[in-house]
């Protein structure tokens, strides 16, 4: 490939879709961490991974989503199929600070898909009665939630290669109609912000096109 030329990211079925082919690089010895958010289907998975794969190196995939129904199983079934097969996974959504400094091997990238879903399963949780949340819960459940989403940074931080975050942007559409999906709204867009305050790097990724925010 020619310099200045595109090549794809790796979109199923896609010859169309393009994007600056990065140059390909030894494993990054130096702290970076990278948030990438979006909405549904906006390819944002997709480009995170593609990001570690052309930096070349090992990944330690932490995957926060639950196989609660078949729709979900079968989701996590074509994330497993699509990563790299020396990729390691980590599967949780608590305590994930100290499962990562535990787990973690020495200069391994670390990729964590996905933040919103980690908020809403602390949130599950901690909720009680789905129906009727307080302002003093609210208050108490968020605190906690941040503390996780806190020290997930701080281990994050502590590593000697590039992490990466996915998560959701989810303010950009109606408000919704009870209150546990508007403490849902409102935790996910604080975690959000908290954690690009702290990125080095913040992608919005569009219809499968990823913008440079920070």
């Amino acid at each position: 490939m020619s310099k200045g030329e595109q090549r794809p990211f790796g979109l199923e079925g896609s010859d169309r879709l393009f994007l600056p082919a990065p140059k390909r690089q030894e494993a990054k010895t130096e702290n970076r961490l990278v948030l990438v958010t979006g909405g549904a289907r906006s390819g944002k998975s997709r480009w995170a991974e593609y990001l570690l794969q052309e930096q070349g190196g090992g990944v330690l995939y932490v995957a926060t989503a639950l196989p609660i129904d078949e729709e979900m199983q079968d989701r996590i079934n074509r994330h497993r199929t699509r990563r790299p097969p020396h990729w390691r996974t980590l599967e949780g959504y608590s305590g994930l600070a100290r499962l990562i400094r535990e787990t973690r091997l020495f200069r391994e990238a670390v990729l964590l898909d996905c933040l919103t879903i980690m908020v809403t399963n602390l949130l599950l949780d901690a909720v009680k009665d789905f129906d009727r949340v307080t302002p003093q819960e609210a208050e108490t459940v968020e605190k906690a939630i941040e503390q996780e989403v806190v020290s997930l940074v701080k281990a994050l931080r502590e590593i000697e290669s590039t992490a990466v975050i996915v998560t959701n942007e989810v303010g950009m559409g109606l408000v919704p109609d009870n209150p546990l999906g508007r403490l849902f709204r409102d935790v996910c867009g604080r975690m959000n912000q908290l954690v690009a305050a702290e990125a080095d790097e913040v992608y919005l990724v569009v219809c499968g096109i990823p913008v440079r925010i920070k």
